[in-house]
């Protein structure tokens, strides 16, 4: 309407024209927070909705002037203005590392003319960014050789922050590493000066480098920020360490009937370096003497000569390893000792030799009846097994009339010269029998010789258990079997990958007393992952490894005559005949008195000692104590025997019948636990006896434990002196002559007046009346009350004049005085 009116007046539009100024901005320079936004900074931390700078401009005419601003069309809007006040306020976040400057057009307009302005407000850093890794993940490989101090690996982080929140320096996690140390500035990972590393004990390491910015402001708070980075370190092996043996020791065994060419065990031997290993080969150094010989690759020891031909019993091999570098030259060697032993078997049967040689048949004419335990010296029998070891242990028995004759030994080891005795003269009788004929046989003792894990403690233990394969119909490649082990029991042992060879670990040491058995299973695998299991028992068979324990190498015991003492001894070993135990009396002084059981260890008398005077005469001293020498002997083989010593005191029925203690403390030197756990017993009873008791007087006590209705008190009068003694008692609250009562006794000369004794002043506090006299009184009682109950005395006696206390003005204030007292209590009790 305004130009409207221009366009009709044109003198007038001319002058309106020339008059109306166009607004403007104040420019009030940087750091102003108002005006036209020349030079503006804004934080990035800058929270959404505040208000940040207020828009100020004028028009000439003073019209009313109104604010705006805006973006262009691929920004964001981040501001707001309100058109009036012209105040800015932040509508959206701001982040420098995004947008470090932000365009914007600001405009001031008086309705008519409208002035705008383009300004950049710039955006300041804040420390709101953390550093970040690049160029993760961190692995690097080397060589376990690397010289100390050498540089391995350089990270690197970055902080989009400017200024000290931009800066970044490394330390590792663990500050107490002993191998490996990074540059605080750098980031470039060492390894510490005098570290090694080694691919045989740690074939990675896993190092945490730790980035931290130099801090900043955030939102008015000082922070810092920090990003760790895993930097993993593989180890590249070499060539520097030296093969080794598994399964050592080892032992093999060669049978007389073994033949030449037979392989008789197997050594197998490792490169130390198991990140790339040489192949290995095999030689024999010295102590076969040209009786064995060796594989080369795969380490299997053969027999060469016939078992008959070899001159010794056991021969000691060195075998050497070496490997072989990729190159094709030898590199580093080891060496290890194996046993071989000549196993006799038990193929030879005993044979009886006469004088003249081997003879099957002897003869000899005698006398009947000759005395018992004569020895047929006309025999000259030898019997011999040409066996050896324990092949060559056999027993004898005579074969024929039972009890006639017995043989002697009964068991021979290699050769023994025979001897028969007589056992039964009465059955050599011409009459009955002019002929006895006699079979001596020879029972051989034959050891079964077969496979077995002995445990750790035989000396000539097979490490080599079995041998698994598996077959494969198909052919090529996929026609190759792996071999592998595993299971909750196959930590102990190890098998062959490409042979199926199962042996124990070299650490392993195998017991039967802790474990018998082992289960686990034998995994066999083509190239494709095809497989079939086989499931394994390894049962350990028990060796004699143990000696016999007494309880105690020297003991005590008490003997009752007719009563035999026992003496136990224990094997630890699993299986029988190895933990079996035989006992034997190895030294007694005199001898001839004890007997003891083979199988049970009882010790008795002999049976003809009946009495302590038998035992009496027997030694010079005339004691009753004995000290025997008993042996525990186990049945293995070899077999292991200890021996302890027993003293034992020696008794009678008649002196255990004098007195239960007697027999308590006989058997209290025997058993001196048993005598500990009968006094411990005892002394349990009596203090639970003294307990019942004393709870039971407690809780009659606590029972019985209350305040009587009426408590006599009572209180000694000094000696009697011949003067009057008055009581007096308390002062009722009413002031009444009548209420006023005190008793006196009639003075000694009959004298003493009423007036005086109304004349005396009664105490504030009532006394206690005097306690009863010893002598009999007949007069009355009388109580006073008290808190408690009454007191209840008896008025004190006076033998010159007994007559005067029974005078009748005295009883009757006696009675009206009780009456008042009871009165007087029956109201206390009513306020109680």
């Amino acid at each position: 309407s305004r130009l409207a009116r221009c366009l009709t007046s044109g003198v007038r539009f001319l002058f309106l024209a020339q008059a109306n100024f166009a607004p403007h901005f104040f420019d009030n320079g940087a750091g102003s927070t108002n005006g036209n936004m020349a030079l503006f900074s804004l934080p990035e931390d800058t929270p959404v909705g505040s208000h940040v700078y207020t828009l100020n401009g004028t028009d000439p005419e003073g019209d009313p002037i109104s604010y705006h601003i805006s973006f262009e069309p691929s920004t964001r809007s981040v501001f707001s203005v309100d058109p009036h006040l012209g105040d800015i306020t932040l509508v959206e976040e701001l982040d420098r590392e995004r947008e470090d400057e932000i365009e914007a057009i600001i405009s001031i307009s008086d309705g008519l003319n409208l002035v705008a302005e383009k300004v950049v407000i710039l955006v300041t850093d804040a420390n709101d960014e953390a550093p970040r890794f690049v160029q993760e993940p961190y692995v690097v490989l080397v060589p376990e050789d690397a010289p100390s101090g050498s540089s391995i690996f350089k990270v690197h982080a970055v902080d989009k922050d400017t200024g000290s929140g931009g800066s970044v320096t490394y330390f590792l996690q663990n500050l107490h590493s002993t191998k490996f140390t990074v540059d605080r500035h750098s980031g470039v990972l060492r390894l510490q000066a005098g570290a090694t590393l080694d691919y045989e004990k740690s074939r990675a390491h896993f190092v945490t480098i730790v980035a931290k910015d130099g801090g900043g402001r955030l939102r008015g708070t000082d922070v810092v920020f920090s990003a760790t980075a895993t930097v993993t370190v593989n180890i590249e092996d070499v060539q520097d360490t030296a093969p080794f043996f598994v399964g050592t020791p080892y032992y093999g065994y060669v049978y007389e009937d073994t033949l030449p060419g037979s392989e008789v065990l197997t050594v197998v031997a490792m490169d130390g370096d198991r990140g790339r290993p040489n192949h290995v080969l095999y030689r024999l150094v010295n102590g076969s003497d040209g009786a064995f010989e060796i594989n080369e690759t795969s380490g299997a020891i053969s027999v060469l000569q016939n078992p008959a031909q070899l001159r010794k019993e056991v021969y000691e091999l060195h075998v050497q390893v070496t490997e072989v570098s990729s190159a094709g030259s030898p590199a580093a060697q080891a060496m290890v000792p194996v046993t071989i032993r000549i196993v006799d078997l038990n193929n030879h049967p005993p044979t009886f030799y006469g004088e003249n040689g081997p003879q099957n048949r002897f003869e000899l004419s005698m006398y009947e009846h000759p005395p018992q335990g004569e020895v047929l010296r006309g025999l000259k029998i030898t019997v011999n097994d040409s066996d050896q070891g324990a092949n060559a242990k056999f027993n004898l028995r005579l074969v024929g009339p039972g009890g006639i004759f017995r043989v002697v030994p009964q068991t021979v080891l290699n050769e023994a010269q025979v001897t028969i005795i007589v056992e039964n003269s009465a059955a050599i009788d011409f009459e009955k029998s002019k002929v006895l004929t006699f079979k001596v046989g020879g029972l051989v003792l034959y050891q079964l010789w077969g496979y077995r894990v002995p445990d750790h403690r035989q000396c000539w233990r097979h490490r080599e258990l079995s041998l698994f394969q598996a077959v494969d119909p198909d052919t090529g490649p996929w026609g190759k079997v792996r071999y592998s082990i595993y299971g909750a029991e196959a930590d102990k042992f190890l098998i062959n990958p490409s042979t199926g060879l199962i042996y124990t670990q070299p650490w392993a040491n195998l017991d039967a007393e802790d474990t018998a058995r082992y289960n686990f299973y034998v995994k066999a695998e083509d190239v494709e992952g095809r497989h079939s299991l086989a499931e394994v028992f390894v049962t350990l068979l028990d060796v004699n490894d143990h000696y016999p324990r007494f309880g105690k190498s020297i003991q005590e015991k008490t003997m009752v005559l007719g009563t035999p003492v026992k003496i136990e001894a224990t094997d630890q070993d699993a299986e029988e005949p190895n933990n079996l135990v035989d006992y034997s009396i190895t030294h007694s002084e005199p001898a001839n008195v004890f007997d003891i059981d083979a199988h049970t260890g009882e010790i008795r008398l002999k049976n003809s000692i009946r009495s302590l005077d038998a035992l009496h005469n027997i030694t010079s001293n005339g004691d009753y104590t004995w000290s025997l020498e008993v042996q525990a002997k186990d049945r293995g083989s070899p077999s292991f025997s200890t021996t302890a010593l027993l003293k034992i005191d020696i008794t009678d029925t008649e002196t255990l019948s004098r007195g239960s203690m007697a027999a308590f403390l006989i058997q209290a030197k025997d058993n001196p636990m048993k005598a500990v756990g009968v006094l411990a017993g005892v002394m349990a009873i009596v203090v639970a006896i003294t307990v019942l008791i004393s709870t039971a007087t407690f809780w009659r006590n606590k029972k019985s434990n209350k305040v009587l209705p009426v408590r006599r008190v009572l209180r000694r009068r000094p000696s009697p002196t011949p003067r009057t003694v008055r009581l007096e008692w308390l002062k009722f609250r009413k002031a009444k002559a009548a209420t006023k009562f005190i008793l006196k006794e009639d003075c000694p000369s009959g004298n003493c007046s009423n007036s005086s004794a109304r004349a005396t002043k009664p105490p504030s506090a009532p006394a206690l009346p005097p306690p009863p006299r010893t002598a009999p009184s007949t007069v009355a009682q009388w109580t006073v009350p008290t808190v408690s109950g009454s007191l209840t005395p008896q008025e004190p006696q006076q033998s010159p004049r007994p007559k005067t206390l029974e005078s009748p003005v005295q009883s009757t204030l006696v009675s009206e005085l009780k009456q008042k007292f009871e009165k007087k209590s029956s109201q206390n009790k009513a306020y109680l």
